[in-house]
């Protein structure tokens, strides 16, 4: 693959719920990659069984040079497709700190994460925040009420959003200057 110098976060397609087997060529390659996962409660004979599932079908991020990413796509019979921006007409990517903090949300497997439609139309934006304390600490996000209570959600902008569970605010401090 190309050199590591130019590595970005890019966001992929994968045709109907290949995620997996394209994740688990991507790690036999040793390219990083990251799928959202949350359990998955199902019924097994008499039992009731925990799973660990992608929480998003389709959807896989992969941290490569573009030059890496084009190398894979066009060396793989795996179904795999660009996110494009439509503006631009280029394949979509996220910034470090952004995929940063949704790794280290999403990465958590809690199970009160709420997985939203990354259109801002479905929730009024708010205050941007740092959380100081509890199983987040460090990460930051926007201020939100969803579905009564109140959450932190990290947006990776046109592609995903989550939400956390419920943060008491004083677990919370603002933002001022926005990067």
């Amino acid at each position: 693959m190309a050199s590591s110098d130019n590595k970005k976060w890019f966001p992929l397609r994968v045709t109907y719920r290949q995620e997996m087997k394209v994740k688990h060529d991507l790690d036999r390659k040793r390219i990083e990659s990251f799928i959202p996962m949350t359990y998955v409660y199902k019924i097994k004979g008499q039992r009731r069984i925990k799973e660990l599932k992608p929480a998003i079908h389709n959807l896989i991020f992969v941290h490569i040079s573009e030059e890496g990413l084009k190398q894979y796509k066009d060396s793989s019979d795996l179904p795999i497709r660009y996110i494009m921006n439509r503006e631009t007409n280029t394949p979509v990517y996220i910034p470090d700190k952004e995929m940063t903090n949704f790794i280290g949300i999403s990465g958590s497997h809690d199970e009160q994460l709420i997985y939203l439609n990354p259109d801002p139309r479905n929730w009024e934006k708010g205050q941007l925040v740092k959380i100081i304390g509890g199983i987040f600490k460090g990460y930051s996000g926007r201020f939100m009420r969803i579905k009564g209570d109140r959450r932190i959600v990290v947006e990776i902008p046109g592609v995903i959003a989550i939400a956390t569970g419920f943060i008491h605010p004083s677990l919370l401090v603002p933002i001022e200057n926005e990067e």
